[in-house]
């Protein structure tokens, strides 16, 4: 389970020209289910979203990346979006068959949302319209934006030793094969 967090100060979702949900400073979460999900991944993530220390502290704005969600007494706003389970190492063409298929994934997006509005306050807790042709407008404060994965919350640094050896074996490369190379890939998540 892929998710997309962002601190706005206002995010709202739009179907079919009229504004379905919306909140004011809080977070705004684009999630993305995979084929194998479970409830454990729903777990984990909604643990991660409502813990994570993203804002100022309320008493000193002063200091970052001390308070979450719950202890500003944010909203948050949820849609469902299965393109972040994209694999697009192949062609132009984008391949969604590590996405959950529609049914089996409206249920566990359901599950989901209980969970996250169990674990704060039910009313703090809004939604999109899953499988809707949506329209998401946000204003992202920062701007602050995390990748969050149920499976991997980090990349995995690679030791100076191997870097170095690598380098040694191959020769001297140009700095933007350099760069490239040292990019992980989203295959590697």
């Amino acid at each position: 389970m892929r998710a997309i967090v962002q601190c706005v100060s206002s995010a709202s979702v739009t179907v079919d020209n009229e504004v379905i949900s919306q909140i004011s400073k809080g977070l705004m979460i684009l999630v993305g289910i995979g084929s194998d999900d479970n409830d454990t991944d729903v777990s984990t993530l909604s643990k991660k979203i409502l813990s994570l220390r993203v804002f100022s502290d309320p008493a000193n704005p002063e200091k970052m990346w001390k308070a979450s969600v719950k202890d500003i007494d944010g909203d948050v706003l949820c849609v469902s979006q299965f393109t972040l389970l994209a694999n697009t190492t192949k062609g132009n063409k984008p391949d969604f068959h590590r996405a959950m298929a529609t049914e089996p994934s409206r249920q566990l997006y359901a599950t989901f949302l209980n969970t996250l509005k169990a674990s704060y306050k039910s009313d703090k807790i809004k939604d999109g319209k899953f499988g809707a042709m949506m329209s998401v407008n946000l204003t992202n404060e920062g701007p602050v934006t995390f990748t969050l994965d149920s499976r991997k919350f980090e990349y995995v640094n690679v030791p100076e030793s191997s870097k170095t050896s690598k380098a040694a074996r191959e020769g001297p490369r140009s700095e933007l094969e350099a760069q490239s190379s040292s990019t992980p890939s989203m295959e590697t998540l």
